[in-house]
């Protein structure tokens, strides 16, 4: 469903991203980003935030952390992140974001508590005492008090299955005493995931049980005499939900794919983030009138469903306007992603090596893609500054291997 939106509001993308591929600046198997409109993207979000007095914490997993991406959103004025674990944070903080908030969706492990600190997150979650006594003796041996969230859960909460867990929220007054004795810790406030969701009946996103949880929490709080209370708010962000967040009493708020327009609401409505991300491939071979499409990034997005995908298959001498719209068989969630299967009885001009773009939902980091982003595509000069991991990191690439000491012999083996 993306891939029509990205042919509706941003086709010079796609043109871009067809002609960097047959260049070689793009490989296949890549997330590529329009870092221009990301930067727009940021922008908006940066500004309806700073207008209702909202903290905002960018979610980088969708894209891989790619460190182009974060200096990117740095530069349009969100400069701290969420790490929705340690190695997100850590990617982010060497992609120049300050950590803004780190244990949640996922804790800290005990021997990597130091660590945490050494990144001196702005805010970090706990699910019980046992996280929240090793966040606060990690942050007293380096010398600073954490602000502590506490993960909370009332019946009738909403949490995907695997997400449970936290302080029990008719307990929150004992548990910020409890929080506030630690050395090295003061209890800061509450969170909880997901606080809105998407409801495809009113076709717009809605709140969950969870933020009223949040808000009864805090007043339950600030009737125990305490005064400012933060309120962490993820899930399914853009600038369209952040004015009744601000009005249910959040504080913070963490975009992820609401910075490269691919919330489920974007696929309905056309929302102020415009659509920032595609994925790269190339037909590998031809068999039984199907193209098989290299994989790696192939993520079926359990958010929206196993619905059709389609793609667009750009001939080698070619451009988009040559392109051939097709539908793909993508492999099974169950099963490794080598290849996708496009049907090309129709398309008689495909070969190998042709160029096949994707437009789906993101989540690079739990892949094996690699990620790129893309500058100048509104300008008419697109460019690719980096190719990275999935994980942020640099790829590995034959010339950073020392072939002097792993020379192949005649058996085939490293001698």
């Amino acid at each position: 469903m993306f891939l029509d939106l990205l042919r509706r509001r941003n086709p010079a993308f796609l043109a871009a991203a067809a002609d960097l591929h047959r260049n070689g600046d793009l490989p296949a198997n890549c997330y590529a980003l329009d870092l221009d409109t990301v930067a727009a993207n940021a922008t908006a979000i940066r500004r309806e935030a700073d207008r209702h007095g909202l903290s905002v914490y960018a979610m980088t997993k969708q894209v891989g952390r790619n460190p182009d991406f974060c200096r990117t959103i740095r530069a349009a004025g969100i400069t701290e992140a969420v790490g929705v674990d340690l190695q997100c944070a850590l990617a982010d903080w060497h992609g120049g974001l300050g950590i803004g908030h780190i244990g949640h969706l996922v804790q800290i492990p005990r021997h990597e508590a130091a660590t945490a600190a050494a990144l001196a997150p702005a805010y970090w979650t706990v699910f019980n005492d046992t996280k929240a006594a090793e966040a606060a003796a990690a942050s007293a041996a380096a010398g600073r008090e954490q602000a502590l969230l506490a993960r909370i859960m009332a019946p009738g909460d909403r949490f995907y299955r695997g997400h449970e867990g936290g302080f029990a929220a008719e307990e929150i007054v004992a548990v910020a005493d409890r929080l506030d004795a630690l050395p090295g810790a003061r209890f800061a406030g509450v969170t909880s995931f997901p606080t809105q969701l998407f409801d495809s009946a009113s076709g717009r996103v809605v709140p969950t049980p969870n933020l009223d949880t949040l808000r009864q929490a805090a007043a339950a709080l600030r009737a125990a005499g305490r005064g400012q209370i933060e309120i962490n708010a993820p899930g399914t962000t853009s600038v369209a939900v952040l004015g009744m967040l601000a009005e249910a009493g959040a504080t913070q708020v963490e975009p992820g794919h609401g910075l490269t327009g691919t919330t489920p609401w974007h696929a309905v409505t056309d929302l102020v983030e415009e659509p920032a991300v595609l994925y790269v491939s190339e037909v590998s071979h031809l068999w039984g009138g199907r193209a098989y499409v290299f994989g790696g990034g192939l993520y079926v997005d359990p958010v929206l469903g196993l619905g059709d995908t389609r793609a667009l298959i750009v001939p080698a001498g070619g451009g988009l306007d040559d392109a051939y719209l097709v539908d793909v068989e993508m492999p099974a969630p169950e099963a490794i992603d080598y290849y996708a299967m496009a049907d090309v009885s129709d398309a008689p001009a495909v070969a190998p090596g042709d160029t096949v773009l994707f437009g789906f939902r993101p989540q690079a980091f739990v892949t094996r893609a690699l990620t790129a982003g893309v500058t100048g595509v509104r300008s008419g000069a697109p460019a690719v500054p980096g190719i990275w991991a999935a994980d942020g990191s640099t790829p590995l690439r034959l010339d950073d291997l020392d072939t002097r000491t792993h020379a192949v012999g005649s058996t085939g083996r490293a001698s």
